[in-house]
């Protein structure tokens, strides 16, 4: 019997080819899509879920509180709390510290610029980042032991059999060999903490001793002992603070500073999708997992629902056949049989190619998504489960009409044509009003997110970030006449036009001017940055030699800082404090203000920011502005004059303008995953409204035919056939206006300068959407239209 089952349905579906295609290809991707979307979901609530301590690891927090009541969150700490938290609460079992720098890595003649990450001894026995070669209790327990991957073991050796070989580091401008101790596997994809490189904290230690609270920069991490109480070890967390940092505490309530430290802890594997705190590794908005597990839903619905819309139209082409059947002897239950057999042998096609889809798209997405997926993610036995428990009720919806309402007709009224086929279609309608609700909104969202990159990637920036190149010269950090020699030498490349340099790094904090108190940013620049960077200066003039005392006695403000001042005329005012141990108690003056550019991302608004030549800043980056033609010429003799005054080092460079757009690569990532998202489902929208319209005119396919033998034109029945479904277009298009005023709007707080929500952009998206509509409707309703009306009436 299936065999026969298996024949019907396989020559139903070569007759019916094109229509067989759209029905299947419309499902296919719809679980195609669900199928990527399902592998990035699961990535993202899995991460750090592999470390065998998984229950009892946990992240120390900080609460920053400044004294007006603000506060910043952050996931990292100080060198001091770990240890000393561990010596003082006893729940606390082991504490590591992770820390993650670029230093310069010589082996042999070779020299890169590598990621290296500062770990305590016990890392591999608080994580379980699994060994190659090595004891996790022993590998980091020497100063001058490094663990790298196997990975870094190829690139370097071209094998990993190096246990016991040599690599030099330069740190604090000394070449400083290390031992090869112990081969790691590369982090697993899910992992917050990635590293190629592993050096021993107590080496940096060392080197860098620091017994300050305030200065948080190490992510820190704890396993407690079984049982611990949290709010306990919190409680403890607060005496030991108060205790061991009053000295502190003291010195910055005199100064002026009344913040408060508060400290927690917070589960490990829940920090990948918290952005609250800053500094936190690897952290992501789970905004985009919500955001995708909508789309999954709402694709996969749309698909389902068109799938049995799809295979109910073409069923009641069927029907004759059904009438042929019952007078030739078939039993209502062998037809019943026979739909759900072709409805589950139809999906069992639609969820292999989707399998084959979804692993042909793969690549992209993860290129997308930055991610390292495989569809063996899948390989889980609660996906596994609800994809079985999908595929049974996706085929059984799909062939329960057909099966349970056309397998009940009287032969004779199928026969003779006589069945009626007039009901409203509620549920179909709904869907139409659905479908295009979601395909409007996403149109609004891409039309959105086009604009905001547009304009964040476009704005002017307030200077010139075309063909400038920056890069750090690190042996001359603390030392200006080397950066001077530097700079003579880059400015007699031919094709360089301007050269400067500033601080690397980013500085800043409480600043006293115009009789108050504001945070502002902190640059040390040359007499020459102004004009490399193409900054205006709006008055007063910039920082020249032929004034030596600015060094010490003058600073640049820009807009903002003369703002937050309250300063109408800001040259010739003085700043009264700034956040540096050098500063002292001098009164600096204000020799010039310079227009506001942003000099971060226009995700962040233009903040006070103060210039100085102040010699406690480090310097060590170099801007380089050189001329728009032959810029490969230039480069290469820039690198080899980099190399002539510091032959051990990697010229890594980056033009600024590059550098800005990374800014926004999540922007411009979301922008190509939404547009994606927004075209299938406009597709599968189609798919299903095409298929409500062959179901709507095989219904009228009578009164279709009367009218046009009455006179009725080809135009008057495409409008009697379109009409009613752009009213549901419409419909839709009206309940999505406000659900996606409000959700762009929310988007768009997160960049502090946006574009406008112009009513034109839901109007466009309107009109994209009705224009869909009408097109996919019209193809139908036209063919309808110009059908031959003998062939419905010829059995009247």
């Amino acid at each position: 019997m299936f065999r026969n089952y298996l024949k019907t349905t396989l020559r139903h579906l070569k007759r019916n080819a094109v229509f067989s295609f759209i029905n299947i290809a419309g499902l296919s991707i719809g679980l195609a899509c669900c199928m990527l979307i399902l592998l990035y979901i699961k990535d993202e609530i899995s991460f750090d879920r592999f470390h065998k301590n998984k229950d009892r690891l946990y992240q120390l927090t900080c609460d920053r509180i400044e004294k007006e009541g603000t506060d910043e969150k952050f996931g990292i700490a100080a060198m001091v709390q770990g240890p000393a938290f561990k010596k003082e609460i006893p729940e606390i079992k082991e504490y590591t510290r992770v820390n993650s720098k670029n230093l310069v890595i010589k082996n042999g003649d070779a020299v890169f610029n590598e990621q290296v990450t500062w770990v305590d001894d016990n890392f591999f026995s608080v994580f379980s980042f699994p060994l190659l070669s090595g004891k996790p209790e022993q590998v980091l327990s020497d100063l001058h032991s490094i663990v790298i991957t196997d990975e870094t073991a190829l690139k370097y050796f071209g094998n990993t059999d190096v246990t016991g070989k040599t690599l030099a580091l330069e740190i604090n401008g000394k070449t400083v060999p290390f031992v090869i101790s112990g081969i790691a596997k590369k982090p697993p994809q899910n992992s917050s903490i990635q590293f190629n490189i592993l050096l021993p904290f107590k080496y940096l230690e060392q080197e860098n001793p620091d017994n300050g609270w305030m200065w948080v920069s190490y992510p820190t991490y704890f396993l407690l002992n079984r049982g611990a109480n949290l709010l306990a070890i919190k409680n403890k967390m607060a005496e030991v603070y108060q205790t061991q940092a009053k000295s502190e505490i003291d010195v910055n309530h005199l100064a002026g500073y009344d913040n408060k430290f508060v400290w927690d802890l917070k589960p490990f594997v829940q920090m990948h999708l918290d952005t609250v705190y800053q500094g936190t590794p690897g952290a992501s908005n789970p905004i985009y997992s919500y955001i995708l597990s909508g789309i999954a839903i709402f694709i996969l619905a749309i698909a389902c629902m068109n799938f049995i819309n799809l295979t109910i139209a073409q069923s009641l082409k069927r029907a004759k056949e059904i009438g042929i059947r019952k007078v030739i002897g078939s039993l209502r239950s062998h037809l019943i049989k026979q739909f759900l057999c072709e409805s589950f042998i139809i999906c069992f096609i639609s969820f292999v190619l989707a399998t084959l889809l979804a692993q042909l798209v793969l690549p992209v997405f993860n290129e997308l998504a930055n991610k390292r997926l495989s569809l063996t993610y899948l390989f889980d036995f609660n996906l596994i489960a609800g994809f079985i428990l999908l595929y049974i009720i996706t085929a059984f919806a799909a062939g329960f009409y057909p099966s349970m309402v056309l397998s009940r007709f009287s032969p004779v009224k199928t026969l003779y044509n006589r069945k009626s086929n007039h009901r409203k279609n509620y549920l179909a309608n709904s869907l139409v009003v659905i479908q295009f609700s979601l395909a409007t909104f996403l149109i609004i969202a891409t039309l959105f997110i086009y604009g905001q990159f547009n304009f964040l990637t476009k704005t002017n920036l307030g200077y010139n970030d075309k063909n400038l190149v920056a890069f750090v010269a690190d042996k001359a950090i603390m030392n200006k006449p080397l950066m001077d020699q530097y700079k003579t030498e880059f400015l007699r490349v031919p094709g360089v036009e301007n050269v400067s340099y500033k601080n690397i790094g980013k500085f800043g904090g409480k600043t006293q001017a115009g009789g108050k108190e504001f945070t502002a940013d902190y640059e040390r620049v040359d007499e020459d940055y102004l004009r490399a960077l193409g900054v205006t200066l709006i008055a007063g003039r910039g920082f020249s030699k032929e004034f030596p005392s600015d060094v010490t006695n003058s600073v640049l403000v820009n807009e903002t800082f003369a703002k937050e001042a309250g300063w109408t005329n800001p040259v010739g005012k003085t700043v009264d404090y700034m956040n540096l141990p050098a500063w002292g108690n001098r009164k600096i003056a204000v020799i010039g203000v310079i227009k506001d550019y942003h000099y971060e991302s226009l995700k962040e608004r233009i903040k006070p920011q103060l210039f100085t030549e102040e010699t406690s800043l480090p310097l060590g980056q170099f801007l380089i502005r050189i001329k728009p033609v032959n810029k490969v010429v230039t480069l290469l003799a820039l690198e080899k004059s980099y190399h002539r005054l510091i032959p051990d080092h990697p010229f890594d460079y980056v033009f600024k303008d590059d550098l800005n757009h990374q800014n926004y690569d999540a922007e411009y990532k979301w922008k190509q995953i939404i547009t994606f998202s927004a075209a299938v489902t406009i597709f599968i929208s189609c798919v299903g409204l095409l298929g409500l319209t062959i179901l709507s005119t095989e219904r009228r396919a009578k009164e279709i035919g009367i009218r046009k033998v009455l006179g009725a034109s080809v135009t008057q029945i495409t409008q009697l056939i379109t009409l009613g479904f752009l009213k549901l277009i419409f419909i839709a298009f009206i309940i999505t206006i406000p659900v996606s005023w409000y959700t762009v709007h929310k988007w768009l707080q997160n960049f502090a300068y946006r574009v406008d929500m112009s009513w034109w952009v839901f109007a466009l998206a309107g009109i994209l959407a009705i224009l869909i509509a009408s097109i996919t409707i019209g193809t139908q309703a036209i063919r309808s239209a110009l059908s031959n009306p003998v062939k419905a009436l010829k059995n009247e």
